[in-house]
């Protein structure tokens, strides 16, 4: 199996998880594809002295980025150390990018990409809140502030913290195959693969954990329910309220109404349904609550505008010679994440 070299630079203020998420997805690959040596990962910083992370951890780095060689996979993290970075360190990125077979950035390491002039004349995203910072500074980059991450060629570049998880098991299933990528999601317990076009800051992702247990509870039910009655009325009977008090009360702490959070919960379950395993339409429209095949086809054309079937042709991962990949059996969507940052 071929070894792929992976160079990971570091700097004071990079954010650790931007580090530690790409390093651990790409070293488990390996072994989950029964090899120590798939990937050598090794971290380079100026001077090869230690650095301290945006959070006050401090990492010794293997290699001094000054005399670091041209990996097959470049990946620059983001943190608030790209604000004002080490000029040293943004031209010895475009010293290396040329000699890497893929460039990727983490989060605001797109900064560092488009100061050492990657990114021009190319499509990007980045975290979010700094999409519109990205694209006033480098106008000649076309900022996409919706994907959880884009690829341009041999630059990829991924947007908030997690994004790069996604975006490097993507990579590690281009590589090795669906079953390795499945492997670390697993044991990292994250879902298999996000695709790229997702958006950033889905309604899925707007939600909040409920304060309440009874609400909380209820959420969980319509996550593992998708296909049970879930009008307001059934629900408030499962938390104990009048169906008046439930809806005010699980729109205010949930930051949704229970109509659309019912919604939302539905269309990721489908979703998750059409990625992952090779069910036919007609079985996940009734699994997931839409009862008929239009009534879903009618969903995804208003929340993503394309037909459930077009979804999965655009989705659906592929093996690495480039035919559909089969999917996995006794893999089901789990509960939704009900996290309130945006740009996971």
């Amino acid at each position: 199996m071929r070894s792929r070299s992976v160079l990971i630079v570091v700097y004071d203020g990079v954010q650790s998880l931007d580090v530690t998420g790409p390093m651990e997805v790409f070293t488990g690959a390996g072994e989950a594809a029964g090899t120590s040596d798939a990937y050598r990962v090794r971290t380079a910083g100026p001077g090869g002295g230690p650095v301290r992370t945006s959070g006050g951890l401090c990492l010794l780095p293997d290699d001094d980025l000054a005399r670091a060689e041209p990996p097959h996979t470049l990946v620059v993290p983001g943190g608030p150390g790209t604000a004002d970075p080490d000029p040293a360190v943004v031209r010895r990125i475009g010293e290396l990018a040329p000699g890497a077979e893929r460039v990727v950035s983490v989060c605001t390491g797109a900064f560092l990409l488009a100061q050492a002039g990657l990114l021009a004349g190319r499509r990007a995203t980045t975290h979010w809140a700094y999409c519109d910072s990205l694209a006033r500074r480098f106008p000649d980059t076309a900022v996409a502030s919706e994907p959880i991450y884009v690829r341009d060629g041999n630059i990829a570049t991924s947007a908030g913290v997690t994004a790069g998880i996604d975006l490097t098991l993507a990579l590690v299933e281009e590589d090795l195959g669906r079953d390795a990528a499945l492997l670390v999601a697993r044991h990292l317990v994250v879902f298999l693969r996000r695709p790229g076009d997702q958006a950033q800051f889905s309604t899925q992702l707007a939600a909040q954990l409920a304060e309440r247990h009874p609400l909380r509870e209820v959420q969980r039910w319509i996550a593992e329910h998708p296909d049970d009655d879930l009008s307001v009325d059934t629900l408030a009977r499962r938390s104990a309220l009048s169906p008046r008090h439930f809806a005010r009360a699980f729109a205010a702490e949930v930051g949704m109404t229970p109509g659309r959070y019912v919604d939302a919960v539905r269309l990721e379950t489908a979703r998750r349904r059409l990625e992952d395993t090779e069910d036919g339409v007609e079985e996940i429209a009734r699994s997931c609550g839409y009862g008929t095949p239009e009534a879903m086809r009618r969903a995804f054309v208003r929340a993503l505008a394309v037909p459930p079937a077009e979804y999965r042709r655009r989705f659906r991962p592929r093996a690495p010679d480039g035919t559909p990949s089969a999917a996995p059996t006794g893999i089901t969507a789990g509960p939704p994440a009900h996290t309130p940052t945006r740009g996971n």
